[in-house]
Formats: structure tokens, sequence, C-alpha cells
């Protein structure tokens, strides 16, 4: 048979893997090897296997389990003590022993309760040979107690106060986990001002006023009973010293203050731990966590370092904003003093911790089984170690040793036990006992004395088959006490086979490195002690490899035609050979058109689907071999002619000159079909890292049959080559044996390496890590280096597998790093990588902009000056400053703060100044600013209020006629909707229309402030008036609103007054009565009014087709701008057009015009917007006063009032208002 084996190791037959244990491996193992053919007369004493933890918290809703399993030859029997007294498993129906167990299962979930069952057990497991015990198990069900109830007092304190919200979980079994969230079960945000204590406090060292909230809770959650508990809610409320003085005023009193420490900067003082030193003690191998927590303002930062010492680089890790100090794997020698350091600008402080480190025992040299002879000698050693040292003491058989039977043999040392010349009698188990104050050990270690002659446990006879120039392994597993020796022989008298050309190996085994023909033979094993010997006789052969003689070609067929593939093997006569071809590496298709006749495939009718590869397959019970060829089928042609194609495959491939990073390859071209071989292209395969892939590797041209091949380190090379020529290129050749390349250090570092911070007090840093190809060797890690820029610290750094981050805990809020990552991997390092410049994260600015100062501009522009902040409070990127800006009420500015909607304008980079345009004029204004980083908004500074000045009004929201006579018009209106100032006057311009339609003479009257109704006297009757009407401001006049009306005939005449409508350009006829006459004028008056009738619907004829009257589209005070069809552009309406008018010639105007003379609409100051002045929200000022901030209020654009513009609002618009 065929053995395939790792060197040094032997390959065993199926079933005798557990068998082969020998006594080399006992004395420094645990046990006897178990045969079956040994187990009828070999004995073992009992070894405990498995139990449970000495410290066992089991959960009071589920049965007891407590573990002990042990073997032994006979199997032990178990017993059990309870708190030092035999536990009588019979008595309890409760308690059950599993069967060849010792594991005890109490059954509490159908009656009884687990606190009953508390308390320290040991279980014995015994045999003739001795007896071993576990450990003292301390058996304690889990508690998860409920908070005791408390009534929790509302806490009010003065913003800047320093606070200690207390936890006091109750005890718990195991202790709790201890954390704070509020009702909506999210975690309460942590920071270097608010932080969890060891203890489970929370701690503010000073308050916010966004601190504020109903919600503290403080949760236990007890995982081994998977239940959490819930503190009472604490409420906190914090104010500012305003709101303090006014609610001192209306409702508190003194004692319901948290403290009474004035809103004032600080230095710090310490929270925990009181006093200036403190004592501290850890266990060795624990983690030492040290804590100190500050309370001042501004908040304190935290630096720790250890008196007359490092802290150590490796294990020293910082948590809770650095207010926590931990090492890890703590030991004796990092006992000392450790010292806190709390700083802030008004001072610093500091606490000293002393450390002292002691240690529960631990092994140096635990004691390990023994297996004698008899006569033999040996020794049991138990060396411990401890902080105090730990007290030494041995028990035999679960006995103290000094009450325990007398051995002669043996003989006690303080941690030795020494025996000479032991008996059979001595077989015991010894139990080691290492114990201080801290803790203890307890080991168990057998002596078995066993006399034991040699014995073969490999089968006799056995044969085994080896194909020629492979390993060959002769198995001789082997058991005696004392420990045999083994010789091999070849043949019946041949001497004892030596180490320089075969391979003996522990296991008894011998290995032939390179089995030849001459190695067929029996070979003998044979096994000796003082006791006796043994000896067994196996076979070998050394068998033929099989080869392939005739493989199968590459065929080019016809569609219709047959084809036969040929696959002449030879192999060893002895072994039985089999031949399966397969068609793409699968079974061939069941057709009767393929037949298999010995070495022989033959495919008749071949079809365009019979295309591809046939594999020829040779095996034996001991190797296998295979070859394959491609069948290609084309279209029948009528006539034979060349075949044209592109270049079969290469073939022979050879690797020579093999070099660290150069090897030669060679190969044979195949046929070149007709078409001369241009060139050959050769490509490789990392079988070690892409295992299928095949990268290009060069190109030679086509004469070229060898290439000189340039290799990197620790890659598995195989290569191929493919021919080309002018029809294409070929299939790849086979590929070449494979070639490993010596490992070398990394030639290149990690690139894109970054350091952003994802939290406030951590440095992400990330990298793109090196592919496979570029390891240049196997164990391929990065050392991640940092160091804070500017700082006193020396670079750290940390060894990581091959992943591509790694964060840095514990590090200040935003500060400068330098990073660095370098590759290395089993054999050394890349070359030093470059350093890069990152930051830990950001958090919120702590301080807002000062000196805010306001500078009211014109009536809607005022311009914004702080001063800038300092870069350290900004804690982060800085993105700009955010000016918040409301109108306000005066004296109502805090009241209603709530209720007020705020635009936002955003100034980028490190400006110190801005722009508020479109503001009202005549406001009360308040603003205040903020500074901006990548993490959001800062504190707000103090707000600031200003006023606009005034600006000029609007237009009189209306304007009527009413009660016209003959000689006097009333006029009625209603003042500016947004009077923008204080109104000082009217002015009330009006002229006559003659029957020509032109204007006559203009008249300025002023009227007083406080009117909205004027009535006009002697005035000519029967005549049309134009009225253009304004009010005034002391910044000036404002938008006019215009109105025609007439004056009537007689007393018994109306005066019509023309619709306000925009473009209403048709004149109102007056309407014609009868004339109240004496009876002796009837006749003449008739003939008067027949002819004056004709006249006037001559006339009323000619207006409405050809006079033209040309009046310009109105713009009426209360029109909607929703209700205006039909206006052209031209500003025409209806078939009416605008005639050549200059403003100042006085002809007629449009009705109901509000274009003043000039023709030009005079836009009000107060139209500005903050659309206006960017696109969208995104509009911006550059530094002479224009828009640069991003404009976000909440209210909607008003409706456009009469008087404005339809033109849309925009940035030329915009800026007109700023010349």
């Amino acid at each position: 048979m065929q053995l395939k084996i790792m060197p040094k190791k032997k390959r065993l037959p199926a079933g005798r893997v557990a068998l082969i244990l020998f006594l080399c491996q006992m004395i420094s193992a645990l046990e006897v090897p178990l045969d079956p053919k040994l187990l009828e007369d070999l004995v073992q004493p009992p070894t405990i296997t498995q139990q449970s933890p000495k410290d066992y918290i089991i959960d009071p809703r589920e049965n007891i389990v407590i573990q002990c399993e042990a073997k032994g030859k006979p199997p032990p029997s178990f017993s059990w003590t309870r708190n030092g007294t035999h536990f009588d498993i019979d008595k309890d129906p409760l308690v059950t022993m599993q069967p060849g167990s010792g594991t005890l299962t109490i059954n509490i979930m159908s009656e009884g309760k687990a606190e009953t069952y508390e308390g320290v057990y040991q279980c014995t497991a015994r045999n003739e040979r001795g007896a071993a015990i576990s450990n003292n198990i301390v058996v304690r069900p889990s508690r998860s107690p409920l908070w005791t109830k408390e009534k929790l007092e509302p806490i009010t304190l003065r913003n800047g106060q320093s606070l200690v919200l207390p936890c006091r979980p109750p005890l718990g079994l195991p202790p709790p986990i201890i954390f704070w969230m509020d009702n909506s079960f999210q975690r309460l945000p942590q920071s270097e001002r608010v932080s969890q204590g060891l203890n489970g406090d929370l701690y503010f060292s000073n308050v916010l006023p966004e601190d504020t909230r109903e919600d503290y809770i403080c949760y236990a959650r007890f995982n081994h009973t998977q239940t959490i508990q819930q503190k009472q809610p604490i409420s906190v409320k914090v104010i500012s010293v305003d709101e303090l003085n006014d609610t001192i005023a209306a409702n508190l009193s003194d004692t319901e203050f948290y403290s009474a420490k004035p809103n004032r900067e600080r230095p710090p003082t310490f929270l925990t731990p009181e006093g200036n030193t403190s004592n501290k003690e850890e266990l060795r191998g624990n983690v030492l966590s040290l804590e100190c927590i500050a309370e001042g303002l501004p908040t304190p930062v935290i630096y720790w370092i250890k008196e007359d010492g490092t802290l150590p680089t490796n294990r020293t890790f910082y948590r809770n904003f650095k207010k926590t100090l931990q090492i890890i794997q703590v030991s004796e020698a990092d006992s000392g003093n450790y010292q806190c350091i709390a700083k802030n600008a008004l001072g610093a402080i500091h606490h000293t911790i002393s450390v002292t480190v002691k240690a529960a025992p631990y092994w140096i040299l635990a004691p390990q089984n023994l297996v004698l002879s008899p006569g033999e000698d040996g020794s049991l050693i138990c060396r411990a170690n401890g902080n105090p040292k730990p007290r030494i003491s041995w028990l035999s058989n679960g006995v103290p040793i000094e009450i325990a039977p007398d051995d002669p043999s043996r003989k006690i040392d303080g941690d030795t036990i020494i025996f000479s010349n032991v008996q059979e009698r001595s077989s015991a188990v010894y139990q080691c006992n290492a114990s201080n104050e801290y803790g203890y050990l307890l080991a168990n270690a057998f002596v078995n004395v066993l006399a034991e002659p040699p014995r073969i446990l490999t089968s006799a006879n056995t044969l085994y088959q080896v194909i020629a120039n492979r390993p060959a392994l002769l198995d001789c597993a082997f058991f005696g006490s004392p420990l045999p020796t083994i010789e091999w022989f070849k043949g019946a008298k041949g001497s004892a086979l030596r180490d320089d050309i075969y391979v003996l190996h522990e296991n008894g085994t011998l290995e032939i490195p390179v089995a030849q023909k001459d190695s067929t033979g029996t070979y003998t094993c044979v096994a000796r002690n003082k006791l006796g010997m043994a000896k067994n006789e196996v076979h070998l052969e050394i068998k033929d490899p099989t080869r392939i003689i005739k493989q199968p070609e590459y065929a080019v067929v016809q569609r219709g035609s047959t084809v036969s593939f040929e696959c002449k093997v030879k192999h060893d006569h002895t072994l039985t050979l089999t031949i399966t071809w397969l068609k793409d590496n699968g079974e061939l298709p069941s057709d009767g058109r393929f037949t298999v006749d010995k070495d022989h495939l033959e495919v008749a009718d071949v079809r365009d689907s019979d295309g591809g590869a046939y594999t020829c397959v040779a095996n034996t019970t001991l190797d296998m071999v295979s070859a394959s060829a491609v069948l290609s089928v084309v279209a029948p042609t009528p006539t034979p002619a060349p075949i044209y194609d592109v270049p079969n495959p290469p073939f022979d491939l050879e690797l020579t000159d093999q070099l660290d990073k150069s090897v030669q390859l060679s190969w044979t071209p195949g046929d070149d079909n007709n078409s001369p071989i241009t060139k050959f292209i050769i490509e490789y395969e990392d079988a070690m890292h892409e295992a299928g892939l095949w990268h290009h590797q060069t190109e030679v041209p086509g004469t070229q049959t060898t290439a000189q091949l340039k290799l990197s380190p620790y890659v598995n090379y195989s290569f191929r080559v493919m021919a080309v020529n002018s029809l294409g290129r070929s299939l790849p050749s086979e590929p070449s044996e494979q070639y490993l390349t010596k490992a070398a250090e990394p030639d290149t570092n990690p690139t894109a390496v970054e350091g952003l911070g994802s939290e406030p007090d951590n440095l992400v840093i990330t990298w793109k890590p090196l592919n496979g190809f570029e390891s240049n060797g196997p164990g391929l890690q990065y050392k991640v280096s940092w160091l804070q820029k500017d700082g006193d610290d020396e670079w750290a750094s940390v060894v990581v597998a091959n992943v591509s981050k790694y964060i840095v805990s514990g590090t200040p809020t935003f500060v400068p790093y330098l990073i660095k990552v370098q590759a290395l991997n089993d054999v050394g390092f890349a070359p030093e990588p470059a350093v890069v410049m990152g930051h830990s994260g950001e958090d919120l600015p702590m301080v807002a902009p000062g000196n805010v100062r306001v500078n009211v501009v014109n009536s809607t522009l005022a311009e914004v000056h702080w001063d800038p902040v300092p870069l350290k409070s900004i804690r982060g990127h800085l993105q700009g400053y955010r000016i918040y800006y409301w109108k306000a009420q005066e004296g109502s500015l805090k009241r209603n703060r709530r209720h007020i909607e705020k635009k936002i304008l955003t100034f980028q980079g490190s400006k110190t100044h801005g722009m508020l345009p479109g503001l009202e004029p005549f406001s009360h204004y308040a603003l205040n600013v903020r500074v901006v980083n990548g993490k959001g908004e800062g504190p707000a500074s103090p707000d600031r209020v200003f006023n606009t000045p005034e600006g000029v009004p609007s237009a009189p929201s209306s304007l009527k006629i009413v009660n016209p006579t003959l000689d006097s018009l009333t006029l009625e209106w209603d003042p500016p909707s947004r009077p923008n100032g204080i109104l000082t006057e009217y002015t009330l311009k009006y002229q006559p229309i003659n029957s020509t339609h032109e204007l006559g003479p203009l008249v300025d009257l002023k009227i007083p402030a406080n009117k909205t109704r004027w009535t006009l006297k002697n005035l000519n009757f029967s005549t049309r008036y134009k009225f253009y009407f304004y009010a005034q401001t002391a910044a000036g006049s404002g938008s006019q609103i215009t109105e025609e009306a007439v004056t009537t005939v007689d007393e018994g005449k109306l005066a019509g007054i023309l619709p306000p409508d925009v473009g209403a350009g048709k004149a109102m006829a007056s309407r014609q009565v009868d004339i109240a006459t004496q009876g002796w004028f009837i006749g003449l008056m008739c003939a008067v009014a027949l002819l004056i009738l004709i006249l006037l619907i001559v006339c009323f004829i000619r207006r409405n087709k050809g006079g033209k009257y040309p009046v310009k589209e109105k713009e009426d005070a209360h029109a909607d701008p929703e209700i205006q069809p039909m206006k052209e552009d031209d500003g025409t309406f209806g078939e009416y057009r605008s005639l050549e008018s200059d403003a100042e010639d006085h002809k007629p105007l449009k009705k109901g015009s509000r274009t003043p003379s000039d023709r030009t609409v005079k836009k009000e100051d107060s139209d500005d917007s903050l659309v206006d002045y960017g696109e969208g929200v995104n509009g911006q000022f550059n530094e002479d006063g224009s828009f640069i901030g991003q404009y976000s209020g909440k209210k909607e654009k008003e409706p456009a009032e009469g008087n404005e513009s339809s033109e849309a609002p925009s940035p030329v618009n915009a800026m007109n208002s700023f010349v």
C-alpha cells in the first residue's frame, strides 16, 4: 500500500491511533495506553478529567449540575463531601449521580430551593490504585435583588456647578454591570465632562443647561440570570444665574439647591478619590484599574504618571476619557506610586495612589504523573510561587500525608517527594496543595508502579506496498515498563539498521526516505527491557510506478467522421490497472457512439457537441496518472486544404538555473499550423496566494524558446506558455513544475494611511493592506505607530494582524497625531514608512465667539463683527461661524423666545464679520453667533440687540373718492400696510383732465399724518380729476397710489368713479338725465337735447373706435397679483397701445397707475429679501458685505404688495439695494 506522511511523523492504519501511546509519553503525559490487549491486566490510578469551577455560581431557575469526570483502570467509583463531611446522595431524592460518572444533578426545578444546596463540594474518584480528588467547589446561587425603595428629590443647581448622581446598586452575585440610560433606553452620552465612575456613580465636572432632564436612570444588569434592575429616575434641573435669581424670589428656598457655589471658573478638585493619597491592592494577572475624577470649570483634563518609573507600553490603556488607568496582566513589578494630575486653565492638583500587587499561588512546576517499574527511583516535584509565598502541603489518596499510611519508599522534602526502590504497593495518587491568603492550587499526580515486559502492538506479518522512489514507513507500536528500546533488522541475519540511511522515530516507526527496488524484503522490529524482549516481522514490497507511454493526441476532425484516441499505459504487473476515460473532467456521454476498447477510445459520427478535452486516467491501488487531448470539430470541406489555425500549445516546460529572484524557463514549440509563430506569452500562477489565477509575466519573440524570468519572494510559481501567430493565440501549455521562492521582508508599506477620529476620545487609523503577492513572506502583519504632535510622549506602537484598521482609544479631543504604518512578516520589516498627519475625534466647540458687535448699515442691512474662537476651544476642524437672528418686540425677548422664528446665516472659514440683509426697517432685532466644527455647533454667544432705522413707507393701502358734488370730492384712505417708521404727513397731488384728455396744472397739498379722510372744495363741476397720493416718514416719500374721479354736473347727477382695474382705459361717460324745466321751454329744450344726444353718440363711437384714449395700465392698490389677466410685457391692455409719452408732460396717465412720473417703479428698501441675495438657501456674500451665508429662515415669503414690481426677486435686484 502507498503511505503518505509528514517528516518525523508516522501514518498508522485505521483503528490504531489510540493504541500507540508508549512509556516515554507516560512519564511526561498523564495516561497509560488502554489498548484492548492491555485492558485485561494493566491497571491505572484515577485521573480527574473534568470538574466544575472553584467558584461555581448557579442559576437558581435551573437544575444544579456539579461536574466530576475521571478515568482509570479499573473504572473509578465516586463519592462526595459537602462542607467537609460525607454527602450521602442516596438519602436525598433530588440528587442523582450520572452512571459511570461522578457528576451530580440536583433537581430543583420540580421542588426544592437552590439556597438549600449552597456549600463547598469536593469529589473523590477511587480505584484499587489510589484516589484523586477535585478542587473545593463553592456552589452559590446567583442573586439579582431589587433596588431598595427610596424617595429621590429633584436636584436643582446652578450652571457650572459639579454634580454626582449616586447609583448604589444592590449587592448581587456576581456583581452587576452598571450603566446609565434614559426612559427611552438610550445610553446617556458621556464625555470628559460627564462620565461614569468605577463604582457606578455618574460624575459631572460641571453642569450645563443641556444636562437638564428628568430621567437619569441607573441600570444594573445581572448577566448570570439575564435580568436588569432599574433605579428610580433622578430629576436634574440646571438654571442660569438670571433664572436662578427669579426662581429664588418666586419659589425656592436655599435648602433646595444642590450647592451654593457661585457660577465662576475654578481650579480642579477631585470628586474621587478623596484626599491627597490612597492605597490600592491588586492580584497578579488581574487588570489594575486606577480612577481619578475631578470637577472644575473649565473641565479638567486628567494625566497619569508613575513615580520612579514608566508605564508599561504594551499593557497600559486609558479608559473613560483618561480618567481610568488600566494595566493588564499586572505583576509584582507594577507595584509603586501612581500619580493622577487634574489640570485646567486655573490650576492643577494631584493625587497619589500607592499600588501593591499581591499574588495568589501560581505554578512554577506542577507535579506530573509518574510511571515506574519495580525497583526504580523517581520523584514528584510541586513548585509554586505567590505573594505572600504559598505553603506547600501534600496529600496521599486525598488524605494529608502526615496521617496517610506509611510508605518506606517515599520521602518528603518540602515541595518534593522522593521515591526510592518502589514496589507495586507504592502506587497511589498524590495531591499537592499550594495556598496563601489569596487562593490555592490543587494538582493530582499518580505514581503507577508497573512491571510489564515489552509488547509489540502492530499486527505480525503486515505487508506494506510502496511505489518506487517514494517514502516507506514501517510501524512498530510497542509498550513496556521499563521503557523498551527499539531496534530494526532487515532479513533473517541482518544487522541493526542505522540512522545514516533510515529514520528511526520515537514511536518505533522505521522510515525509508526513498524506497528503491532493493528495499524490498522482511524487516524485524525488536523491543527490549530488563523484563524481556518482543519482536515482530513486517514485509515491504516496492512496485514500479504507473506511466503513460503513449498519450492521446490533439485532434481536429470533420463533422460526421470518426476519431480515435490512444492511451498506452505501463504499470507494475502485480498491481491491478484500471483505465477510465473522461470528457471535460466528467463521465463520457451515455451514447453508443463512444466505444472504449482496452487502451483506445473511439468516437463515431462526430458532432459539434463532442468537442472538448478527453482525459485518460490510469489507476492502481497505489498510484494514478492521467493525460488529456483536445478534440476540435470542424465543418467538412469538399477538397483537402492546408489547415491554417492558431498554433498548438508549447510543451516540455522546464525550469533551470533556479535562484532566489530569477529562474530560466525553456519549452518546445507546438505545431504552428501553417502560420509562423510571432511571439510567446508567458504567464505565471501563484499557487500560494491566488491559486487558479494566471498573470502576465513577459513576452519573447517567436524565434526564442527560453526566457530568464524575474521572481518575487515567497511566491509558489507555476508557469505556462502560449504561442501566437497571425490567426490568434494557442491554448496554454501544461503548467511547469512549481518553484517556491524564499521569503523576504516586504518591499513596500501600506498606502492610503489616514487618521480620523470617530469619537471625541479615539483615533481611527486606516490603511490599504498589502495583497498576498506583496507580502514577500508568511506572517504578514502591520506595526501601527502614533505620536501626539507637539506632545512630550514617545511613539506608541502596536503590531496587528493583516487588517486595515486600528482604533486608538483614550486620546485627547482633536489633537494632531503623527501616524505611520509599517508592514512586517516573519522575515523582517519593510522600509521605514512615511509619516502622515491625522487628528483624533472632534467634539462640540467649548466656547462661543466673544465681543459680538453690530453695525447697522441702513434700514435693511446690518454688519456683524465678532472675535474668533481660539482654535483650542473649537476642538475640531473649523467650518465657519453661524449667526442666528430674529425679529423681536422690545421687552419680550426672553418671554417669547420659543415662539420666535429664527433665521440663520453661515459664514465659511475663519471670517470674523458678515452682513445681515433683508431686515425690516424700524424694527427691533436680536442675534447671537456660534462657531461650527465638523461635529456641530458650539454654545451661543450672549444675545445682542439692535434697531433698524426708519425707511420710506409703502403706498397707502387703499384710496376711495366718495360723496362727489358739483364742486367738491371727498377722499378716504387706509394708512400704508408697512409704514416702516413714524408717518409725518401725506402728500396729495391732483390735476384736472379736460375733454381733449389733456392734463391741467398740478396742485400739491400736505395732509396731517393722523387723517384718513379729506374733502377737496372749490372744484370745477362736471370735471374729471386725477389724484396722486403717498405717505411720508423722516426717511422720505413712499410709493404713491393714483385714482380718478368726476365732479357732478348738477345736484341730481352722479359722478362716476372709474373702476380701479389695472389697464382700464375706458372713460366713464356722464349719464344724461331729463331736465326739469318749465312748460314754455319744453319745445326748445327738446330740440337742443336731440342735437346734443346726436353729438354725444357720434363722439362716443369715435372714442371707442378711433379716438384711442391712450391710458396706461393701472396698478390697483388692492389688486391681487393672481387677478391680472391679459397683462402684456409692454404694459398695454386689450387693444389699446401705449403712445409715446414723457413722464414730465403731464399727459393722461394710465388709470389708477402708481407709477411715478419718471415711469420707473421705485423699489422699497423693505423689499429686500434673503432670497434676493442668493440662490435658494445657499446665497453668499463676499468680504465687502455681499452675501456668503446660508439662509435658513423658516418663514415663507409674504405675498407681494400691490406696489411691488411683478419682477421676480433675483440676486441682481438685491444687489441694487446696496448701491
